[in-house]
């Protein structure tokens, strides 16, 4: 991506919302933007109220400077003089207030570790030149494309992007599924419920996701093509089936061992999560409030594993200030 650039202008509507505070930006109001080119070649801006911009994003510099500056309000234009000049002097702390901060990010990373979370720093670096028509050596249908270890389906007519996501797992939450048959009809849906309930979330305004691990893909070398067959096969029919458009991301990475950590992208791990909010949603912040995911692998007795909870929390930890993502068993979501 092309180097930040500022801009001050009044929000347009009430759609965006704030990268720190994840409140709306009212309409009419000042709001701060910092903005940079997509390797896909778009804007993409992330928009600040006014009082939460802080210099560590990016420097002020001079007031006038800011595109959009010259177009504001008198009062405007001396709130952001005002912004400009404490940023400038907050960069020298002297020791006390250095060693309040370093004693609150203590009490944050204590929170989190509290909370669950198990990573929340990752960098996710999104590159066209990255992106492939093949997973490694196995070729992929037209509408699905391969970036590092994950596969995405490019976006369909009437996928939406908005603050509001309804992320659900795959296998075990929305599809009954066997490791032990393959193939792209080698399902079932999980439940009779489904459709309807899908169908009800799209048109009230939520943009459906689903973030699937299929470390089959990664492991079966020798197979490799017939995993990608399988798994991508059973998505596009389960979205033929509900009749309503989803944006797909899937996890081909291997899991910890002896020898190698998590794949950054394989749920509990929220690199999947990251390249979705911040290169396949318009830069539109996601509301946590309106939001949620929807996971089989909760730690119970009768689960496989703990995965998709630990990635709600993971997630919640990112926003941990503001509100965090709430998290549902297939069962609650669906039959209740």
């Amino acid at each position: 991506m092309s180097a930040p650039k500022l801009l001050a202008e009044y929000g347009k509507s009430s759609r965006s919302t704030c990268k720190i505070c994840s409140k709306k930006i009212a309409a009419g109001s000042l709001r701060l933007g910092l903005s940079t080119k997509d390797p896909r070649g778009f804007d993409m801006v992330k928009w600040h109220h006014l009082n939460c911009y802080s210099n560590d994003f990016h420097p002020l510099g001079a007031p006038e400077e800011i595109k959009g500056f010259s177009s504001l309000k008198g009062s405007d234009q001396d709130s952001l003089r005002k912004l400009v000049a404490e940023s400038s002097s907050s960069q020298f702390i002297n020791g006390d207030n250095r060693k309040e901060t370093e004693e609150s990010e203590e009490v944050e990373i204590k929170k989190r570790k509290l909370f669950g979370a198990e990573e929340t720093n990752l960098e996710v670096k999104f590159s066209l030149s990255d992106v492939r028509n093949k997973y490694k050596d196995a070729s992929l249908p037209p509408n699905w494309k391969a970036f590092k270890t994950i596969i995405f389906n490019e976006p369909e007519d009437g996928l939406h992007d908005t603050e509001k996501i309804a992320a659900f797992d795959f296998d075990g939450c929305l599809a009954n599924t066997s490791v032990k048959r393959i193939g792209a009809d080698a399902w079932s849906i999980m439940y009779p419920s489904i459709p309807e309930k899908l169908q009800e979330l799209y048109n009230g305004g939520h943009k459906l996701v689903i973030f699937t691990n299929e470390s089959n893909i990664e492991r079966w070398k020798n197979k490799r093509q017939q995993a990608v067959d399988s798994k991508i096969g059973r998505l596009d029919n389960f979205i033929k089936l509900v009749k309503v458009p989803i944006q797909v991301l899937i996890a081909c990475g291997l899991g910890s061992s002896k020898m190698d950590i998590d794949d950054p992208f394989r749920k509990p791990m929220t690199g999947m999560w990251k390249v979705f909010t911040e290169h396949f949603n318009s830069s539109i912040a996601v509301d946590m409030s309106q939001s949620f995911y929807v996971g089989d692998a909760a730690g119970r007795t009768k689960d496989h594993s703990d995965a998709d909870i630990k990635f709600a929390r993971n997630l919640s930890s990112l926003n941990f200030r503001a509100i965090g993502l709430k998290f549902f068993t297939p069962e609650e979501f669906f039959l209740a």
